[in-house]
């Protein structure tokens, strides 16, 4: 539609979930409420928070087939466990991915955002590209945002999303995150820093996470302090005693 530009309609009627994974209800109904609705899923380490962006970004993939597939993660490591995680669920092919880096030369980062369909970088690098105009920003169709509770005031992943709305408002929007923020104002302010419009909350007492979320068995070890840390308290409570 010309509402959709670069959307392809032959590919667009269906969706595509992984049948080479066990079925989780909870994830499928993330997954498909996560295609049509800029969304922040909160759900605890552990139960596949990786997998659902990967269902999302597959079908983005496919949906656009010109189009820019974008997953950003705060640190280096981060980025490139995501990237290897994404693959081995969906199987996008490798040579239509890319990681990129601080130490990425400019050059061959314009020949990368050209040559490459999905991308996972830190935020930083993202704005970087975004500011010299490296980055289609316009080609820019899902932008998944990992660790999402770092999402405020002027953090980042915020500039990103605002540099982005300024080339084009046809992008889809997926947040994960463990922990969605200290109290109802922070997590509000990264539903407005997002442009978040669905939740998908689980905690691990929830009806559909029950069966996947195991009890922890917690041992308490009190590790005593060596004569060199008493030496270091004594002398801080002394400070402290005197004012």
């Amino acid at each position: 539609p010309a509402t959709l530009p670069g959307f392809d309609l032959s590919s667009g009627d269906v969706w595509i979930y992984p049948s080479n994974y066990p079925t989780r209800t909870y994830q499928y109904d993330i997954a498909r409420a996560a295609l049509f609705h800029n969304t922040l899923v909160c759900l605890p380490t552990g139960l596949g928070k990786t997998f659902i962006a990967a269902v999302v970004m597959y079908n983005f993939y496919r949906w656009y087939p010109s189009g820019k597939i974008v997953f950003m993660a705060p640190t280096k490591p981060l980025v490139a466990q995501q990237i290897e995680a994404c693959y081995n669920v969906m199987g996008i092919p490798q040579d239509h991915m890319a990681e990129m880096t601080g130490q990425t030369q400019a050059v061959n980062r314009q020949n990368i955002w050209n040559a490459k369909r999905v991308v996972f970088l830190t935020p930083q690098v993202m704005m970087n590209d975004l500011s010299r105009e490296a980055c289609p920003a316009a080609d820019v169709k899902c932008l998944v945002v990992d660790e999402a509770h770092k999402a405020l005031g002027n953090h980042a992943y915020c500039q990103v999303v605002r540099e982005l709305c300024n080339y084009t408002l046809q992008f889809r929007v997926l947040a994960l995150t463990a922990t969605p923020g200290s109290d109802t104002k922070a997590v509000q302010q990264v539903l407005s820093n997002l442009l978040i419009s669905h939740l998908e909350v689980r905690s691990e007492d929830s009806l559909d996470i029950q069966p996947y979320s195991h009890q922890r068995c917690v041992e308490k070890y009190v590790v005593p302090l060596g004569s060199e840390l008493i030496a270091i308290q004594s002398l801080y409570l002394q400070i402290l005693e005197t004012f």
